[in-house]
C-alpha cells in the first residue's frame, strides 16, 4: 500500500528478553507478508533487522529496528509498522523509544523458558504507558516447550487480565496446528507450512470449548447489549465477538494469548490477522500546550504534528530523523518548524526503512512512520509542525546510567575529534551520558552496562572514526581540615628594584559539606588592605584545588584572615596570592586533613526471595541501608547509601549476577563523608 488509510495502520513494538525469539518471529511475519523470500538467522546475521556489525557479531538486537509490511485479511488491507526491539537489559532505552510510538506491544514469551526477568521489565514498561499489548507464545516447537506452564506463570506474574486466545495442536516435535479459541475452530499445518481446517482433536477437545465458553463469557461481559443476548441464549458472531475482544484489548482490561512457531510457520498467519482485527488503530499522542496536557487525535485531516522520535547517522545518507506523523498528513518538501526551537525545517525526501533498505515513500498520513534525511536542528522527543503551534513533548524518563569508564582517544591526533564525536554518539542514544570530572581530570563515558558501553565504543569508532581507549573510573575523593588552626603565610623576595612582599594570618577552621571555601576578613588598621584581600581569597583557593596531605582537593573549609602586613612598594596581588598558598598548605601540616569519600544514594528493587543477599551485599559495601519496602507482585525496594568507593562502577553487573539477572538499580550522588582511615592506604 503506497497511501495507506490512518485506520489501517497497525505500529507495534516487538518486546521481550533476550534470546526470546523477537527477531526471528519479525523475520518469520515479513516472510509470511511475501517481503522477503527466505528466512534470515541471527546467528548468521543475515535478519532484516539486525543489520549493524556489533549486533551480528553478538547475535542479538543493540537498537530499535524498522520492518513496515502489508497485510490483507477478511478482505481489507493493513500496514503494520513492525518495531523490533533489544532484549538485553544494556538496551532498554531503545524499547523506551519504540514504545513511545506504538499502538500495541507484542510480548514475545519462549515456551522452553516461560517468564524471565526481560520479560517481566518490558511488561512493566508498557504497562507504566497504559500501553495495550498481547503475548506470543513462541519456539512451541521446540524441545521443552510447555505452554501451559508458561500461560500459568504469566498469569501468576501479570494477573487475570492475561486470557489464552488459542492452544497449540500437539507440541514439540509435534506441534502441528491451533485451536482458536474465539472461533472455537482448528487449523492444521503440514509439512510444506500449508494449512486446512480440521476438527479438534479428542486430547484437546474438552478443554478447547470450555475456554472458548470462558474467553466469550469474559469478552462479552464488555458489551451490555452482547452480555444480554449471551444470556439469553442468542449466539454471536465470530466477528462480533472481535469487534469487542479489540476494544477491551485496547482499554488494557483483557491481553489475549498466541502461541506459534516462526520456524515452522505454525501460528504466523493467524497472528498477523489477529495484529489487524484487535489491535488498536493509531492512538491520540499526549503532548503539552501552553504547559497543559491534551490529548492529538491521529487525524490525517488536522493540522500536520510530527515526532522526531530516533536519530541516526548513515554512512551514506547523512543524519536521518526516523518520525511518525501523529496528524495530518505529510509529503517531500514539506516545510515545518520545531515547536521548541522555532528553527525551520524542510523534508528532503520521505522514505521508510526496513532494515537496512530504503524505500521511497509520497505520502505519511497520520499514524504512519517514516524518516527524512539531513533536518537541521531537530534532535530526538522534538516536535515539528507549522509556525506558530506551541506544542512539546512531556519529559521522559530515561535509565540510569549506571555504568561509567573513563575515555581517552587512543592516539594524540584524535584527542581534538573526540569530544565532538562522543557528542554525536549520545545524540543517537540519549542513554549514554559523557562526563568531564574535573576532580580526577578524566572523561566518564556512562551507560546503562558493559554492553553498552562496550558496543557505543565500537559504534564511536565505525561511525565517526574515533577510536577511544577505556581505564578505570578513579573515585573523586577530597579532602577537609581535621582540627580549627591558625597560621602565617610569608613570601619576602628580594632581588634588586622592586620585590615581592606579603604576609597574611589565616584562622582556618573545617566546615559543613557542600559549603566549599567560606572567606572572611577581619583585618584591622589596614594591616593588608583592601584591594588585596581578593588575592588572598584567590590564592586559598588554588591551593585547595592543587591537593592535601593525600593529594585530592581540599573542600569544605572557613578561612578568615585576620591580620598581617603589606610593603607600599614591593607588595602586589601575586605576593598575597602566594603567602596565602603558603598558609593553606601551613594549616595542612600543622592540623592534618581527613579524607572524604562520595557517597551515592541507591535504590534496589530485586524479587523478595534475593533480599536477603543483596542485603548482605550491601552490608560488606559499607551500606547504610535507609528504608524497605514491598510492591505489588512481590519486589523488594531497598534504598540506602553505598560509598561509591564500594560501587566500583560495576555494581549493576554485580547485582544481576546476584540475583540471576532480575535485579534493578538506581543511583545518584547524594554528599561527601569522612572515609574510615583503614581505608585510605587501599583507596589511594
Amino acid at each position: 500500500m503506497d497511501d495507506p488509510r490512518t485506520q489501517d495502520i497497525r505500529t507495534i513494538a516487538v518486546i521481550g528478553h533476550s534470546g526470546s525469539g523477537k527477531t526471528t518471529l519479525v523475520e518469520a511475519l515479513l516472510q509470511r507478508a511475501g517481503v522477503i523470500g527466505r528466512m534470515g538467522r541471527t546467528e548468521d546475521g543475515t535478519t532484516v533487522c539486525d543489520t549493524e556489525p556489533e549486533a551480528t557479531r553478538r547475535g542479538i538486537s543493540t537498537t530499535l529496528a524498522l520492518a513496515p509490511l502489508d497485510w490483507t485479511t477478511a478482505g481489507r488491507g493493513y500496514r503494520l509498522n513492525v518495531i523490533d526491539t533489544p532484549g538485553h537489559d544494556d538496551f532498554g532505552h531503545a524499547v523506551d523509544v519504540a514504545l513511545s510510538v506504538a499502538d500495541l506491544a507484542v510480548l514475545v514469551v519462549a515456551a522452553t523458558d516461560g517468564v524471565e526477568p526481560g520479560t517481566q521489565r518490558a511488561w512493566a514498561r508498557c504497562a507504566a504507558l497504559g500501553l495495550p499489548g498481547l503475548v506470543f507464545v513462541t519456539k512451541e516447537d521446540k524441545s521443552g516447550a510447555d505452554f501451559h506452564r508458561v500461560l500459568t506463570d504469566l498469569q501468576d506474574r501479570f494477573g487475570p487480565t492475561i486470557r489464552p486466545a488459542e492452544l497449540p495442536l500437539g507440541e514439540r516435535g509435534a506441534f502441528h496446528g491451533i485451536a482458536d479459541l474465539l472461533t472455537d475452530t482448528d487449523t492444521d499445518y503440514d509439512g510444506e507450512g500449508r494449512s486446512h481446517a480440521v476438527d479438534a482433536p479428542s486430547e484437546v477437545a474438552a478443554e478447547q470449548h470450555r475456554l472458548h465458553a470462558d474467553l466469550v463469557e469474559e469478552v462479552v461481559t464488555g458489551d451490555d447489549d452482547q452480555l444480554e443476548r449471551y444470556l439469553a441464549g442468542d449466539p454471536l458472531t465470530p466477528a462480533e465477538i472481535t469487534a469487542t475482544l479489540a476494544a477491551e484489548i485496547a482499554a488494557g482490561s483483557v491481553v489475549p494469548v498466541f502461541v506459534g512457531s516462526p520456524i515452522t510457520g505454525v501460528g504466523i498467519t493467524e497472528l498477523l490477522d489477529h495484529i489487524c482485527l484487535l489491535g488498536p488503530p493509531p492512538r491520540p499522542t499526549r503532548v503539552l500546550v501552553g504547559g497543559r496536557e491534551t490529548d492529538v487525535p491521529a487525524d490525517p485531516d488536522a493540522e500536520p504534528l510530527v515526532h522526531v522520535f530516533r536519530t541516526l547517522t548513515d554512512p551514506f545518507v547523512g543524519q536521518i530523523a526516523l518520525i511518525k506523523v501523529l496528524s495530518g498528513t505529510v509529503q517531500a518538501e514539506d516545510h515545518l518548524t520545531n515547536t521548541a526551537t522555532g528553527t525551520a525545517e524542510r523534508l528532503h525526501g520521505l522514505f521508510r526503512i526496513r532494515g537496512a533498505d530504503h524505500l521511497m515513500a509520497i505520502r505519511v498520513p497520520a499514524g504512519d512512520i517514516a524518516a527524512v534525511a539531513k533536518l537541521t536542528d531537530s534532535p530526538m522527543r522534538t516536535l515539528l509542525a507549522r509556525p506558530g503551534r506551541p506544542v512539546t513533548l512531556s519529559e521522559s524518563d530515561r535509565p540510569d546510567p549506571g555504568y561509567a569508564v573513563a575515555v581517552h582517544a587512543a592516539t594524540p591526533g584524535e584527542e581534538d575529534r573526540l569530544p565532538e564525536a562522543l557528542r554525536k554518539l549520545c545524540a543517537e542514544d540519549p542513554s549514554l551520558v559523557t562526563e568531564q570530572v574535573a576532580d580526577t581530570g578524566q572523561v566518564l563515558l556512562r551507560g546503562t552496562g558493559d554492553m553498552h558501553v562496550d558496543v557505543s565504543l565500537e559504534r564511536l569508532e565505525r561511525k565517526f572514526g574515533v577510536s577511544a581507549v577505556t581505564e578505570p573510573v578513579r573515585v573523586a575523593f577530597r579532602e577537609t581540615l581535621a582540627a580549627p588552626v591558625e597560621v602565617e603565610g610569608r613570601v619576602k623576595k628580594q632581588s634588586g628594584g622592586h620585590g615581592q612582599f606579603a604576609v597574611v594570618r589565616v584562622r582556618f577552621a573545617p566546615a559543613p559539606r557542600g559549603t566549599g571555601l567560606t572567606f572572611e576578613s577581619t583585618v584591622v588598621g589596614g594591616a593588608v588592605p583592601r584591594q588585596y584581600l581578593p588575592a588572598v581569597e584567590r590564592g586559598l583557593s588554588e591551593a585547595m584545588a592543587s591537593g592535601g596531605a593525600h593529594g585530592y582537593p581540599v573542600v569544605d573549609v572557613v578561612a578568615e584572615c585576620v591580620d598581617g602586613k603589606y610593603h607600599s612598594v614591593d607588595s602586589s596581588e601575586m605576593a598575597f596570592r602566594a603567602a596565602a598558598a603558603h598558609a593553606l598548605r601551613g594549616a595542612v601540616a600543622e592540623a592534618g586533613t581527613v579524607v572524604l569519600e562520595p557517597i551515592h544514594a541507591v535504590r534496589v528493587s530485586v524479587p523478595e526471595s534475593n533480599t536477603g543477599d543483596v542485603l548482605a551485599d550491601l552490608g560488606a559495601r559499607r551500606a547504610q541501608v535507609l528504608a524497605t519496602r514491598t510492591l505489588d507482585g512481590g519486589t523488594q525496594v531497598i534504598e540506602a547509601l553505598v560509598p561509591a568507593a564500594e560501587l566500583g562502577g560495576r555494581y549493576p553487573l554485580d547485582l544481576r549476577a546476584l540475583t540471576g539477572g532480575w535485579g534493578s538499580v538506581r543511583s545518584e550522588h547524594h554528599h561527601y563523608d569522612v572515609q574510615p582511615a583503614r581505608l585510605r592506604g587501599a583507596d589511594r
